[in-house]
């Protein structure tokens, strides 16, 4: 049969066969793809187990501090006014800061709920759990300190609590998560960093000045629970019809 001249040119039909693509192992990719059913399961568990939780709030701070550390002492304190005022606290579950939020949690009326990760070094649950849950995967657990929280209360950390910060920041900022207290504990440990944000990140127009409100800074147990209840006074902690849906698409 004659080739149509306007046809347009034909398609290599495999591009696994390209000579910039690495071949495909079989086994692999089958290992891969069953993956997933692991990752569902973390996704049905915490689902399952965290419905019910509400509200809550997630604290982040490093799992490098130890216990008796000012730093400590502040987060086991927050975490216990938190829970005797009717939230159910939210940790990674860790040592550290978590441990602390993990054990003021305990001490107090609420729930304290660990999600804990595992990791080649630094990450033993701690015992201080009313409700422990054990992920593989970083993704899925930050899906859980989000998806049932009223607010995140943030002490001073290393690279996963700024990680942690920054993908709430980021989430309400575009609009994907609903709007919730943000609440930085420590205004020396902070500062240097919302001054980078103003200065840098603002002056270059990177992020506006609005966002510079998504957040709040305080020093004391006292003033981190006074702003999520400040913040609720006006709206509900359970989230509207709109927010369930933007919530469902996290």
């Amino acid at each position: 049969m004659k080739k149509d001249a306007n046809a347009p040119p034909e398609q290599p039909s495999a591009r696994a066969h390209h000579p910039g693509l690495a071949p495909i192992d079989d086994s692999e990719l089958t290992r891969e793809s069953w993956k997933i059913f692991q990752i569902m399961a973390e996704f049905v568990e915490g689902f399952e187990r965290l419905a019910r939780i509400k509200p809550s709030v997630s604290v982040f701070g490093s799992a490098r501090i130890p216990p008796g550390h000012p730093d400590y002492l502040l987060a086991e304190e927050i975490a216990r006014q938190l829970s005797d005022s009717g939230f159910a606290v939210v940790s990674g579950g860790g040592p550290g800061i978590m441990e602390a939020a993990n054990k003021g949690a305990f001490a107090g009326k609420s729930p304290s709920i660990g999600l804990n990760i595992q990791l080649p070094h630094e990450q033993q649950a701690n015992p201080y759990q009313d409700i422990g849950l054990g992920f593989r995967h970083f993704f899925a657990r930050k899906v859980m300190f989000v998806k049932y929280a009223s607010a995140y209360v943030v002490l001073p950390g290393g690279f996963g609590t700024l990680d942690e910060l920054a993908e709430i920041l980021t989430l309400v900022q575009t609009g994907k998560s609903r709007r919730i207290p943000i609440v930085l504990v420590g205004t020396t440990f902070w500062r240097g960093l919302l001054d980078w944000f103003e200065q840098t990140l603002v002056a270059r127009g990177t992020i506006s000045t609005g966002d510079l409100a998504l957040y709040s800074l305080v020093d004391t147990p006292e003033a981190a629970v006074n702003a999520i209840f400040e913040y609720y006074e006006a709206r509900s902690f359970e989230p509207s019809a709109e927010e369930k849906q933007r919530l469902m698409e996290l």
